[in-house]
Formats: structure tokens, sequence, C-alpha cells
């Protein structure tokens, strides 16, 4: 199935900076490659990199035991990693996972907080990005207490979608419980609903979202709530 997502060839957060201020990041970049199932930061690390994925996808987990971990956010073509640095904070409370392969803009922390200081737009687009994620937890932890596990995966999917910028998807049962922080019976039950409404097919960890206005449907208000968000805040800077 071919995708109607487009894939950019930058990140979003960088692509509307005024030119100056664009060039100035560039000039401090490097692009690298991150792997699936890359670990960038453990909880508690000192912020080394601050990360601008270009067509690969981060997830941001908290881990409340060894073996207990929940999928609270992500970030992907229309994000970055590394927002405690904005706030003067130079550690990290949680673990970020490589979800998705492919390349990213790196740059130092060091620089990076020298930029945020030099480039208003920079510093504003920065904060208003926070804001964003900040709306996104919260939706996240809204949408964890309650159990409609059918809508809080259509969320995801359609999350992971976004950042993939394709149709299939690769998420096994075990990460796809993470995700929501269920069981992975329900996380079956609730695929094998959407299966069954026409919106995906699942077969051995392979999602193909065949119907995404459907999907869109199925989530509930939070996802488009989501994009109009970030619309609203981040084009507006």
């Amino acid at each position: 199935m071919t995708s109607t997502l487009q894939v950019p060839t930058t990140n979003q957060l960088l692509a509307a900076l005024p030119d100056i201020e664009r060039n100035a990041v560039m000039a401090d970049c490097e692009t690298v490659e991150l792997a699936f199932n890359e670990v960038l930061l453990q909880p508690d690390d000192t912020i080394t990199y601050v990360y601008f994925p270009i067509d690969c996808f981060i997830s941001l987990i908290t881990v409340v035991e060894t073996d207990n971990r929940l999928k609270v956010s992500m970030a992907g073509r229309e994000g970055m990693l590394g927002t405690s640095l904005v706030l003067g904070i130079e550690d990290t409370p949680l673990l970020s996972l490589v979800q998705g392969a492919g390349s990213a803009l790196r740059i130092n922390a060091a620089r990076f907080k020298r930029l945020l200081e030099k480039c208003p737009v920079l510093n504003q687009r920065m904060k208003g990005y926070i804001y964003v994620v900040m709306n996104q937890l919260a939706k996240t932890a809204a949408c964890n207490h309650f159990p409609a596990i059918e809508a809080r995966l259509a969320r995801w999917l359609l999350m992971t979608q976004d950042r993939a910028g394709t149709d299939q998807l690769y998420l096994t049962h075990e990460f796809l419980a993470m995700m929501l922080g269920v069981r992975r019976a329900g996380v079956m039950l609730a695929a094998i609903a959407l299966q069954t409404r026409g919106l995906i097919d699942y077969h051995h960890g392979e999602i193909d979202v065949l119907d995404r206005p459907g999907l869109i449907e199925a989530s509930c208000a939070r996802y488009s709530e989501d994009c109009a968000l970030y619309a609203r805040v981040i084009t507006s800077l």
C-alpha cells in the first residue's frame, strides 16, 4: 500500500526559522543515523547532545520499575530530543529509545545552549514545543486513566504513522502494551477491534493503516486536538 504521507527532508522546528538562525544552527549540527531500539538517554543521564529527527522517531518512556515502563510521548520530525536544556536543566527524567530508525541532526548540548542565547526565534520556538509536549503528556495521563484501549491505540498509531511517514508500521504486542500501559491481551483485543472495523490490518507485528480518517474518528477528539495545538503554537511563532 502506498502511503499518502510525505517524509520531508528536514526537521519542522528548524525549517521555519529565519535564515540567519537556521544557518547558525545547521553550522553546529551533524547528521547521524539512529538504529532501531537504540537507547539515546537513560533516566537521570546528563544530556550531551540534542537531536532533531529528520525521518526517524524517538519514544520517551517513563521507567517505574526495571520491568515496568510506560511510553508517555514521542519525538519525530515535528520535534526534538533534549527539551530539558531549554529550561536550564541538564539531565532527563525519561528513557529515550529509537522506535523508528533513520537520520537526525545532532548538536552538542553546550553549543545548543549558546544558540538559545543568541537566536531569539529558536528560543521561542523551543519553548512553544515544550508547551506542546506538556499538553501531550497531560493527554496521555488522561487517556491512561480511562479504559478505552481501542481509542488510545488508534491515537498512538496515528502519532506513530505521522512520524514514520508510511502506512506500514512494525510494532510488537510487547511494545504496544508498553506504549499503552496495558496487558498484551488488552492490546490484542483492541487491535482485533480496529481490524474488524477495517481500519488496520495487523499480522505478526506488522500494522497496515487501511483507513486513516476512520482511525482518526476512532481515536476520539484527542488526536485532532494534538494536531491543532501544534499548528497553532508552533507555526505562529
